[in-house]
C-alpha cells in the first residue's frame, strides 16, 4: 500500500495545498488510516494500536502516526479538501499502474465495451443520531451512497456519500459526468452503462447520449404501465416462447419519442413479458400472472443479448458488499456528514489498492488461493496477503521481514513488492 500512495499516486503533492503546518503532517494522517483500512478497520480507535508499530511506519513512509483523537480532529477540519486529494489520487494510481481495464465478456456476448456499473445501495445506522442518517429505500435508517464500478475487475471511479432519504436520481446527472469523465483518463474504449430502475428518466436517457462513445442500458420500471395492454402488444408483436407448460415469454423491440427541455428524442427498449397461469409446483392460477419488464437500450442487438448483458450488473451489488463488509464501512465512524464523506472516498481508494494488489498477486500461478478467479474478493486480499505472518528483526538501523520457509503467500508478496518498488 505504501508503494502505490507514495510512488504511484499524488496524493502528496495534492495534500501540499491544504492549509496547516502540524507537527503530524496531513499526509501523515491520511495514509496512517489508508494503511488501518488495508488491514480491515475503519475506526479511528485503531490508530492507537499502530502508533508503536516500526513495520506500519515505515512500510507507509509514515514519520508520526497520530492518535485517535488527532485522526478524528483532523478529519473534521479539512474533510472536504481531503476527500478531493483522495479521489484523484485514487484515480492517479489506477492510470500510473496501468490497471488492467477488462471490457464485457458475458457468454458469448462480446461487444468491445467496457462496463461502467453505477447504483446506489444502503447502509445501515440505525440507532445512530448521526448527521444525514435518515431512512433508506430499504426500510432501515442510515446513509444511501451511490457508487460506480468500471471494468470487468470493479475499479471504483466514484463513491459519494448521501442522506439515507435521498432520491437515488437526484444529483446524479453530475455524478455521472464526473464519473464518465474519470473512466476516460483510464481508458479510450467505448463505454456501457448499466443503471437500475431508480434512474428511469428521459432526463438521465439524454444526458447518457450526450457523452461521446457511451452505450447505455437503463432498467425500465414500469410503475404507471397498464400491464394487460402490454401483454398484448407484446405477445401480437414480439416473438414467443414457452419454456414450460402454463408459463409463456414475449420479448420485442419498441420504438418511442419523447419530448425534453423542448427537443424531440427517439429511444429504444426492450420490453418481456412473462405470463403463468401455471405456477412452477404445478398448481393453475385463477388468475394469470403477468410480469412486466424493461430495459432502455443504445444497443443494436438481439434483445436477449441486451437482457444478458443487463444481467451482470448485478455483480455491481458484490463490489458493494466487499466495501461494507471487508473494509468494516457499513456503520461508519463519526458523527458528521462531511467526515463520513470523508472516510468513504478514503474507503474507495483502499479498495482499488487491495483490488490491484489482488490482480497481480492472487490471481497467477503464485497465488496461495487454490481456486482459480478472475479476481480475488477484497477479504481474501486482506488475509491472503495483508496480514500474513513474518517476523520483523531490527539490525543495524533497518528493519527486515522474515517469513516461514513455507509461507505460501510469500512468492505472491514478494512478485507484487517487487513490481511496484521503484527502479
Amino acid at each position: 500500500m505504501g508503494l502505490l500512495i507514495n510512488e504511484h499516486s499524488g496524493l502528496r503533492k495534492r495534500l501540499a495545498s491544504v492549509p496547516g503546518s502540524p507537527h503530524v503532517s496531513h499526509e501523515d494522517v491520511l495514509k496512517s488510516y489508508m494503511g488501518l483500512l488495508g488491514v480491515g478497520k475503519s475506526d479511528f480507535e485503531a490508530a492507537d494500536g499502530v502508533r508503536g508499530d516500526d513495520w506500519f511506519k515505515a512500510a507507509l513512509d509514515i514519520n508520526h502516526v497520530p492518535s485517535k483523537e488527532s485522526l478524528r480532529q483532523r478529519f473534521d477540519r479539512h474533510a472536504v479538501l481531503f476527500a478531493l486529494a483522495v479521489q484523484a489520487a485514487s484515480i492517479e494510481m489506477l492510470r500510473a499502474v496501468k490497471a488492467p481495464i477488462t471490457p464485457i465478456s458475458t457468454g458469448h456476448v462480446h461487444t468491445g465495451h467496457v462496463p461502467l456499473d453505477i447504483d446506489v445501495f444502503p447502509m445501515d445506522n440505525s440507532d445512530t443520531k448521526k448527521e444525514g442518517v435518515s431512512r433508506t429505500y430499504k426500510g432501515v435508517d442510515g446513509f444511501a451512497p451511490i457508487a460506480a464500478y468500471l471494468g470487468e475487475e470493479g475499479w471504483c471511479v466514484g463513491l459519494e456519500l448521501r442522506e439515507g432519504s435521498q432520491h437515488s436520481q437526484k444529483d446524479f446527472i453530475q455524478f455521472l459526468a464526473k464519473v464518465v469523465a474519470r473512466a476516460r483518463r483510464l481508458t479510450q474504449r467505448a463505454l456501457l452503462a448499466r443503471l437500475d430502475s431508480a434512474h428511469c428518466a428521459i432526463a438521465t436517457l439524454v444526458a447518457l447520449r450526450g457523452h461521446e462513445k457511451v452505450s447505455y442500458i437503463v432498467k425500465w420500471n414500469p410503475r404507471k404501465a397498464n400491464h394487460i395492454e402490454w401483454r398484448d402488444r407484446v405477445f401480437a408483436e414480439g416473438r414467443v416462447t414457452e419454456p414450460r407448460p402454463g408459463k409463456k415469454v414475449a420479448v420485442t423491440t419498441v420504438h418511442e419519442t419523447h419530448e425534453f427541455k423542448g427537443k424531440t428524442y427517439r429511444f429504444m427498449r426492450v420490453v418481456r413479458v412473462t405470463e403463468r397461469s401455471i405456477d412452477k409446483k404445478g398448481q393453475y392460477l385463477t388468475i394469470p400472472d403477468i410480469e412486466l419488464e424493461g430495459w432502455w437500450t443504445s444497443l443494436v442487438m438481439p434483445e436477449k443479448d441486451v437482457i444478458r448483458l443487463y444481467e451482470a450488473h448485478g455483480t455491481s451489488e458484490q463490489f458493494h458488499s466487499e466495501i461494507k463488509s471487508d473494509l468494516d464501512m457499513e456503520r461508519l465512524p463519526s458523527g458528521k456528514f462531511a467526515t463520513n464523506a470523508l472516510v468513504l472516498t478514503c474507503a474507495g481508494f483502499a479498495y482499488n489498492i487491495l483490488r490491484f494488489i489482488g490482480q497481480m498477486g492472487l490471481c497467477g500461478h503464485n497465488s496461495p488461493v487454490r481456486h482459480p478467479a478472475k479476481r480475488r474478493r477484497i477479504r481474501t486480499v486482506i488475509q491472503e496477503i495483508m496480514t500474513v505472518a513474518a517476523r520483523l528483526v531490527r539490525s543495524a538501523r533497518q528493519l527486515t521481514l522474515l517469513f516461514g520457509r513455507h509461507c505460501p503467500a510469500f512468492e505472491a508478496f514478494s512478485q507484487v513488492h517487487d513490481a511496484l518498488s521503484p527502479g
